[in-house]
């Protein structure tokens, strides 16, 4: 992780959906940023507005307001198609139904090499196919499986395509939409593992959404945990698990299930009472490199809680 490098800002994103005079606040003001190599988990239920900031930055999505700075570039203020089609190429994203993101009437191999038709790459047919396989073994897979279609493959191998697909055009950044939720729990440690792996061979930032905190701890290098649209709390992944602020924060760690069966038994769930987030609400840093969404009194009261 180069901690001197942002290679993505995210500043006041905002993303309404509905009726001018009554919106739906799907993402509300949200700012952030992810250094050059780095994984920044983004967390939080249903519903919180995280798979639609993901869409939203990587532009399925035409944002309300705010701004998307990818390598120093505004995302949404790219007209020229030139620019446009490098940008796709440098951002790409892995999706969470593995088997819906997937078209079912092409082959493996097709919907790798797709992309390739699109950017004009690899025109020589040898030179295609090489890249294509070489590709299915990156992501663990192998060249029997160029000519299968989506409904032959398991849940984890298609979701190993869409990965393949992912990187068919060296992308420097991804967006990992929910990549696992969808996959039996088995699986799911093998898919996190590989996207690991691919991170260090190939100098990728990873976006990873995701409800499942302890999933998140393992692969990220820090965590922002997002509630009704707002992130409410945000630092490194040890800090924000061991060291939580914000009382939806403390919550949503006290859902996830411990291996031990006897400390499971006796471990308290801690319910959420939504509060009320009066205007004066802002990011406070209350730890260095800690933030936490609310008012400075709230905060304070927080960091007071937090220590006893």
């Amino acid at each position: 992780m180069n901690k001197n490098h942002k290679i993505l800002e995210v500043k006041n994103l905002t993303q309404y959906f509905g009726p001018p005079s009554n919106p739906i606040k799907a993402v509300d003001g949200i700012s952030f940023h992810i250094y050059e190599g780095e994984t920044l988990g983004l967390v939080g239920e249903s519903g919180c507005g995280k798979s639609t900031t993901g869409r939203s930055i990587i532009g399925l999505y035409n944002i309300t307001d705010g701004e998307v700075i990818f390598k120093g570039q505004n995302v949404h203020q790219i007209k020229s198609k030139k620019e446009k089609k490098r940008l796709k190429r440098e951002m790409q994203m892995i999706f969470q139904d593995p088997y819906a993101s997937l078209n079912p009437r092409m082959t493996a191999g097709e919907i790798i090499g797709e992309g390739f038709d699109i950017h004009g790459l690899y025109k020589n047919k040898q030179e295609r196919q090489e890249k294509i396989i070489s590709l299915l073994e990156a992501v663990g897979l192998n060249r029997e499986h160029m000519m299968r279609y989506p409904h032959e493959f398991s849940g984890g191998q298609r979701q190993r395509i869409g990965i393949a697909r992912a990187l068919s055009l060296d992308p420097s950044f991804i967006i990992a939409d929910e990549p696992i939720s969808a996959l039996d729990v088995s699986i799911q440690a093998q898919v996190v593992n590989l996207l690991k792996e691919l991170q260090e061979e190939r100098n990728l930032t990873y976006l990873f959404i995701a409800h499942d905190l302890s999933m998140v701890k393992y692969i990220s290098d820090r965590i922002a945990v997002m509630y009704r649209g707002k992130i409410v709390e945000l630092g490194e992944a040890e800090e924000i698990y061991h060291h939580p602020i914000h009382p939806y924060t403390k919550s949503l760690l006290s859902a996830v299930p411990l291996p031990d069966p006897i400390l499971e038994r006796r471990r308290k769930r801690i319910p959420y009472v939504h509060e009320e987030t009066p205007d004066t609400a802002a990011m406070h840093e209350p730890v260095p490199g800690h933030f936490v969404y609310g008012t400075e009194e709230q905060v304070r009261k927080w960091v007071q809680q937090a220590q006893r």
